[in-house]
């Protein structure tokens, strides 16, 4: 099992305990309120016009008109976009999250993950995270589309771009193999729908459905998922929310010693003196954070949801 934040089960083993503050994934802390819904989200198989009505919700809610299709999660296109043509070179602009590579890998390609967005120019499948997890660096929309031109296939992955939506390219999908992933569960705070999307040219988006299935989302999830996206309110009063409490997490990882290395609106990662030692310090007062196994000092934290969940990290980090 690769290395990935979430889990939670290894925490209560080593730690003990079951009143745990999970901030190890970056998953926004005060969800969408689930809506009620009809019975028949449940008992029938989920319809054409249901998956239709939630495609178009994601269309408006993304600032995109470019074909698309809904997956079970962004990992679930991760996996399959690989395997939809013959294997070439790929690179992947890293550090950062660890499937794209892996997937890439297990599907046959040749992978180089490479530090500078530039050094992607030439591959056949070009993978950029933006903004990017975990450090955060983001690129301007005009360089990726600019690059676009210079790869086969340039996945733009931004599952973490919904409190910055200037930063998305979704608009553009399609144009010169350019292929945008977007995800629900993050910002919405619902990762447990299991519900991401795809934008890209019509025969990726007709091969990817192929691969699919008839069913790849449940009926729960186009009946969530339509609402939320829908909810322009919510949406704009939630990245208001936590664009103010990323600057206050900042200000409390400050005063415990740690230096910001960079994040997003949903996670923030800090340099530490030790970031193994420091992630032990939050789980004895049952928070969970991540460390990464390359890095002996970045820990990154996702912020708390609700004053409760605050009040307990900003007297674990004063400890």
């Amino acid at each position: 099992m690769r290395d990935h934040g979430g889990n939670l089960d290894a925490a209560r083993a080593r730690f003990g305990g079951t009143d745990w503050i999970d901030l190890s994934t970056g998953i926004n802390r005060e969800p969408y309120p689930l809506p009620p819904l009809p019975p028949e989200a449940w008992t029938a198989l989920p319809t054409a016009p249901a998956k239709a009505a939630l495609l178009a919700a994601a269309q408006a809610a993304f600032g995109t008109a470019a074909p698309g299709v809904a997956l079970a999660g962004a990992q679930a296109a991760i996996q399959m976009l690989p395997r939809l043509g013959p294997p070439g070179r790929a690179r992947v602009l890293a550090p950062t999250y660890n499937e794209h590579a892996a997937q890439l890998r297990a599907a046959g390609w040749q992978v180089e993950e490479v530090a500078r967005l530039t050094d992607l120019a030439g591959a056949d499948l070009a993978v950029v995270v933006n903004p990017n997890n975990p450090d955060g660096q983001t690129h301007a929309p005009a360089d990726l589309l600019a690059l676009s031109g210079a790869v086969g296939r340039l996945v733009v992955d931004e599952s973490f771009a919904d409190p910055v939506p200037g930063l998305s390219v979704a608009a553009h999908a399609g144009t010169d193999g350019l292929t945008v992933l977007r995800s629900f569960g993050k910002f919405w705070g619902l990762a447990g729908v299991r519900l991401g999307f795809v934008f890209a040219d019509a025969a990726t988006v007709a091969a990817l459905e192929a691969a699919a299935g008839p069913w790849p989302v449940s009926g729960p999830a186009l009946e969530i998922g339509r609402i939320a996206l829908a909810d322009a309110p919510w949406r704009a009063a939630t990245i208001a929310r936590l664009e103010a409490e990323a600057l206050r997490l900042d200000a409390l990882a400050q005063c415990a010693g740690w230096s910001l290395v960079g994040g997003t609106a949903l996670f923030r990662t800090y340099a530490t003196p030790d970031a193994p030692a420091a992630q032990e310090g939050l789980a004895r007062e049952r928070i969970w954070s991540r460390i990464f196994p390359w890095s002996p000092t970045w820990l990154r934290l996702g912020l708390p949801g609700g004053a409760a969940e605050w009040g307990r990290l900003s007297a674990a980090l004063a400890r």
